[in-house]
């Protein structure tokens, strides 16, 4: 088994008087990490399983006696898919505020908002974590850092998915089940859409313009959408954990681009499956795109990880200039241009140099892209 970075986080916060929320793609590995820390902890447990209907049932809009039967002598209560459940952030409130000694955990595939309000119920009674596909820190803690560099030009291709990781003969097959079976179905739960192929058509649109600025009203044009529907459709693939946004820095010149925005996904595997294509990086001629997606995707994790904030954008101009990612740490940007080589030198353009002067500034290549994702930001 392939250890996550977030064990040690979740068992650290265990009977800390909180409700841990763990949040993450579909078959990202959530149920796996939570039944190892409930294998290892000596105390009692109870696991709900809402996927199941008579869970889903007995846990919806219900009362803190029946709560209290139904958890019996247990200390460590899990809620698995606890997206499903109707009022879900109600009953978890009935549960931390009537049963302090229970560690209550509650997983979901999904924002918990997409079917209900968990928020405003939940202020201050939780720590929220988010668990990825596996990152590059955590392949490399298993692999070594030197088998796991050999191994990138499949994570470009391939993703990492913990069943694609652990079945390398099947992994094609996997992605294309993971895309056909698991990838819309919180959406259709909520949306009510029976037939989603304008939502599939959007998400091949998107997976064709990763590391490139999108329209709305372009992408509606490709897919039969118009333009508040494809940004309905994208918030619900994002809350789904499928895509996330990036957003344009503007502040300081005229001709900055303010309220662009890309997007990318959260795992390679998923795109490339979603457009069909598995060849190896050399019959390819998106490679620029899927190295920008792969660090975007990867630095996420790695600060959320190490619980760096940080507050991420690219930058353009009308005149095109551009960087391809910026962080803002304690009041200070700095600058990434991303190179799969990096034979061209590289400065930041003029005019950003004026507008930020303090910035810092790097190349990340494939040949130091390792201190970007696994070493701590400086």
């Amino acid at each position: 088994m392939i250890n996550r970075i977030h064990e040690s986080t979740i068992t650290r916060k265990l009977f800390q008087g909180k409700t841990i929320i763990l949040l993450g793609p579909r078959q990202s590995g959530k149920t796996t990490l939570l039944q190892k820390i409930s294998n290892e902890i000596d105390v009692p447990a109870k696991w709900f399983n809402a996927d199941e209907p008579d869970v889903r049932q007995m846990l919806s809009n219900t009362t803190s006696t029946r709560l209290k039967n139904l958890i019996g002598n247990n200390t460590l209560v899990i809620i698995d898919e606890a997206q499903r459940i109707e009022n879900i952030g109600l009953t978890l409130k009935l549960i931390h505020d009537n049963y302090p000694a229970i560690q209550l955990i509650a997983s979901g595939s999904s924002s918990f908002e997409l079917a209900n309000l968990i928020n405003e119920p939940m202020t201050g009674r939780k720590w929220e974590l988010f668990l990825y596909p596996l990152s590059i820190a955590e392949l490399s803690n298993h692999n070594g850092i030197l088998e796991e560099s050999r191994l990138l030009e499949d994570r470009l291709i391939f993703g990492c998915y913990p069943d694609v990781v652990n079945h390398q003969q099947e992994r094609r097959d996997i992605l294309v089940q993971l895309t056909d079976s698991y990838l819309y179905k919180d959406i259709l739960t909520w949306e009510n859409l029976k037939k989603p192929v304008k939502l599939e058509n959007l998400l091949r649109a998107l997976a064709f313009q990763i590391g490139s600025e999108v329209s709305y009203n372009e992408l509606g044009k490709t897919c039969g959408l118009d333009s508040q529907t494809v940004e309905r459709y994208i918030d619900l693939l994002e809350k789904s954990f499928i895509v996330f946004r990036l957003g344009a820095l503007s502040r300081n010149l005229r001709n900055e681009i303010k309220k662009s925005r890309k997007i990318y996904f959260f795992d390679l595997g998923i795109r490339n499956s979603i457009i069909n294509n598995f060849n190896e990086l050399s019959l390819r001629n998106d490679i620029g795109q899927l190295w920008e997606n792969f660090l975007v995707a990867e630095r996420r994790k790695h600060n959320h990880y190490r619980n760096v904030h940080v507050n991420a954008y690219f930058w353009r101009t009308h005149s095109r200039q551009e960087i391809d990612y910026i962080e803002e740490r304690d009041g200070k940007l700095y600058t990434f241009e991303f190179k799969w080589s990096d034979s061209k030198k590289m400065k930041l353009p003029l005019s950003f140099r004026q507008a930020y002067p303090n910035s810092d500034f790097q190349i990340i290549s494939k040949e130091n892209y390792k201190d970007f994702l696994i070493s701590k930001p400086a």
